[in-house]
């Protein structure tokens, strides 16, 4: 069996970003919440996970807040942002091909019987990508919603009590 081909995956850091997103925005908008609980909410390692974080935040996607009552919160933008803002301010710009990569020029475009496909199917992936909400995900993953998982409402119950860790 072949091995998958990672090249054309989103990172790691791109997917804990998404589940981070979500997970904050389906608490109250002025919920908080530690990065332990969101590594538990998430899956991912705390380590890793607070350098996506301060991606985020430099993005404008969540804040950050030390201290007792401190954590992370999803900003107004955050909630309105797309699938595709979080993977773009994770990854940067997403290409499927090195042709597409924005300003660059690739010589055998204008020959390449190849080019118009990875721009069709490059475009595709950012429709999706971009009318994908953070919001609607939220609402799709909120604790009340029937048959969700009890150990992802767990994770949003212990998240949205700072003080609790």
């Amino acid at each position: 069996m072949k091995k998958p081909n990672s090249s054309m995956q989103l990172t790691r850091a791109a997917d804990y970003a998404v589940r981070v997103m979500i997970q904050l925005a389906v608490l109250p908008s002025k919920g908080r919440v530690s990065l332990p609980a969101l590594a538990q909410a998430t899956g991912a390692p705390e380590s890793f996970l607070s350098k996506v974080l301060q991606a985020l935040a430099r993005a404008g996607l969540i804040t950050s807040q030390r201290g007792q009552s401190g954590g992370f919160r999803i900003t107004q933008r955050g909630r309105d942002a797309s699938m595709r803002d979080v993977v773009e301010a994770i990854d940067g710009s997403i290409s499927l091909n090195i042709c597409l990569v924005h300003g660059r020029s690739c010589p055998r475009k204008a020959r390449c019987p190849a080019h118009p496909v990875w721009a069709k199917a490059q475009q595709a992936m950012l429709e999706v990508l971009s009318s994908a909400s953070i919001a609607a995900m939220a609402v799709q993953a909120s604790p009340a919603k029937p048959g969700h998982s009890a150990s992802g409402a767990h994770a949003l119950q212990v998240a949205a009590n700072p003080a609790r860790r």
